[in-house]
């Protein structure tokens, strides 16, 4: 879809926002994204891209959040599942150092970056949209409301201090810890939720308010042999408060073991150009502080307890463990204590959506029907931080659990109007969120939120109302994953077609726990079996006998003819004539035929992603 008639009049808003700055009138935008962080910035560069009047509004100077303001420039997770934006700002990650090796430094991740390139890459890709206005250093102060519907937000300028006004078709909450969804007065979850609650079996046995341990990055640089860059001793700093980090000190046997001594601790995620982000999970500078439901002001003053704990943690990284030689990097953050921008909050209010994301949902995706309406997609582990909070679970047990898709309906709030949900707001539990966390999977969840923010301006819906079919095949053609296959991602010569059957639910794919990179395979050369595929169809509606073999290509065609006289599509088209047309090769009737070339004949023939339908349960209407 592409939408040309705001080019011109787009240019005029630009121009109300920066008279807006200095007054205290109000102007209206199409789709108005509350938060330029992970998600925020994906949705708006989304649905600017979908020809939509979009503005971002950011509190602070810079845009990516996590990746860029808080400093977490590792990124966890989706090497193996390149997709939509995600898949664009580490090509251009790429290209400023060099290729995939340059950026392989550490050993928790693939992709290592300096913060300050992460804000570069965004704002560069921002001037390249012309549907898309940033405004830097707005505060969000609450939703304008009419009954049930947002229609706008008021805003503070902090730098003016005067109060502006947006209306908007859609808003999209893009916020650190879901302040629009307070604002709007709609039901969220904070904290643990008890297994009797989800249905969950992880060993939660009382829901309670704890979330996970907020972490205050620093990026450590490398002055040279030779230098001190030792910071003042902080407050109330003892060498015993991180006692088992590394091997280098470790004397209390009561504390666990640790298994890398100090070099490998700070190689954890090494940066380019001799940079270390400092984010250790073991004795470290995570910090729990409970600062959801805190006033701004409120906020800040907890915030600077996490900046005493980051600091202790360097001055001992400096002092006990002999590395003066490491300063904090002047050439980050521009902050005045050279600290990021913000925190890095791993948890945030949860909203109450059309859909719960929880882990059995994950774990066995086709014992439910989620799967079908799936936008985003993350292979990354549940990973949960509690080590600073006693009061926490600290031993619990997780299913294994394959790579994922997340549904639709946790972007949608479950009554509310007007208002889309990305980032860490989404509608999962508080298990599930120690995955959908991840910054590959919150930009993309973003750019999802983007795309339905888009449809809902161009098909004057509210989203509940939109196809989730639309939805997935805007993402498809942007490129992005639906469905989190490992061996038929962006760059397989038939990914339209694999990734809108396996969305079906014919031809399933294999989910595999896998260490810190689970997967799910389509095997795509694999031959068709007979009673696995009639399973398949069975689920789709249609219940067809079939010889008990691996399909051959007359099979595969033979099976067309049946399900077009099932649906009564009544199509005009010779599959053998047009095999080569499809993109396939090698016809040959009697040789079996492939999992991708049945995918391709039924998306080319039948259509079955547009045949039926599903609603935001994954059930076909």
């Amino acid at each position: 879809m592409k939408i040309n008639r705001y080019c011109f009049l787009y240019l005029a808003i630009i121009v109300a926002v920066t008279m807006l700055s200095c007054s205290q009138k109000s102007i209206t935008t199409d789709v108005l994204v509350i938060g330029g962080g992970t998600g925020g910035i994906a949705a708006g560069l989304q649905s600017a891209r979908m020809g939509v009047g979009t503005i971002i509004v950011e509190e602070g100077p810079w845009l990516g959040g996590m990746l860029s303001s808080a400093g977490v420039s590792a990124t966890d997770g989706n090497y193996k599942l390149p997709s939509g934006i995600w898949n664009e700002f580490r090509e251009e990650i790429y290209k400023v150092y060099g290729g995939p090796d340059k950026v392989a430094t550490g050993w928790i991740s693939n992709t290592h970056f300096e913060p300050h390139v992460a804000d570069s890459i965004f704002k560069q890709m921002v001037l390249k949209e012309a549907n898309l206005y940033v405004l830097y250093h707005h505060r969000f102060l609450s939703v304008i409301q009419k009954d049930n519907t947002i229609i706008g937000a008021r805003l503070l300028n902090l730098k003016t201090e005067k109060e502006i006004t947006i209306y908007s078709q859609q808003l999209i909450e893009a916020t650190e810890l879901g302040d629009v969804v307070a604002s709007a007065n709609i039901p969220f979850s904070l904290g643990m939720e008890s297994g009797e609650e989800t249905g969950e079996n992880v060993g939660v046995m009382a829901t309670n308010d704890i979330i996970q341990d907020l972490t205050l990055v620093a990026i450590l640089k490398d002055y040279g042999e030779g230098s001190d860059h030792t910071i003042p001793q902080p407050m109330n700093y003892t060498p015993e408060e991180f006692d088992g980090a590394c091997t280098d000190y470790y004397n209390d046997k009561n504390v666990k073991a640790p298994n890398v001594d100090a070099q490998k601790m700070l190689d954890y995620a090494k940066l380019p150009n001799n940079k270390y982000m400092i984010n250790w999970p073991i004795k470290c500078n995570d910090s729990y502080l409970n600062t959801v439901l805190l006033t701004p002001e409120q906020r800040e003053v907890e915030i600077e307890k996490a900046k005493e704990q980051t600091l202790r943690f360097v001055y001992f990284i400096q002092t006990q463990l002999g590395y003066k030689h490491l300063g904090l990097a002047d050439d980050e953050f521009g902050t005045k204590d050279n600290l990021a921008l913000l925190p890095y909050h791993r948890e945030s209010r949860r909203v109450k959506g059309l859909t719960r994301f929880i882990v059995n949902h994950i774990a066995k995706p086709f014992d439910y029907n989620y799967y079908r309406t799936g936008i985003s997609v993350g292979d990354y582990p549940i990973d949960h931080h509690h080590k600073k909070n006693s009061a926490a679970p600290q031993h619990l047990e997780f299913y294994p659990i394959p790579s994922f898709n997340i549904p639709l309906g946790s972007l949608i709030p479950e009554k509310t109007n007007g208002l889309i949900i990305c980032d860490k707001s989404i509608s999962v539990s508080n298990v599930v969120n120690g995955t959908t966390r991840l910054q590959p999977v919150v930009l993309l969840t973003g750019q999802a939120a983007g795309t339905l923010a888009a449809l809902c301006v161009s098909e004057k819906k509210q989203a509940r109302e939109i196809s989730v079919r639309s939805v997935q095949q805007e993402l498809i053609n942007s490129s992005a994953l639906i469905m989190p296959y490992i061996d038929a991602g962006i760059d397989h010569p038939h990914f339209q077609s694999i990734q809108k059957i396996g969305a079906t639910g014919i031809l399933r794919g294999t989910g595999i726990p896998h260490q810190w990179a689970n997967q799910t395979w389509f095997y795509p050369d694999s031959l068709v079996n007979a009673t696995t595929l009639m399973n398949d169809l069975k689920s789709f509606g249609y219940s067809i006998t079939l010889k008990d073999r691996d399909l051959t290509v007359q099979d595969g065609i033979e099976l067309i003819a049946t399900l077009d006289e099932l649906t009564g599509r009544k199509m005009k088209i010779d599959l053998k004539s047009s095999w080569t047309e499809f993109g396939l090769s090698n016809f040959n009737s009697e040789r079996n035929i492939t999992r991708t070339e049945l995918a391709v004949l039924l998306d080319k023939s039948i259509d079955p992603f547009q045949l039926k339908q599903p609603d935001h349960d994954g059930y076909f209407k």
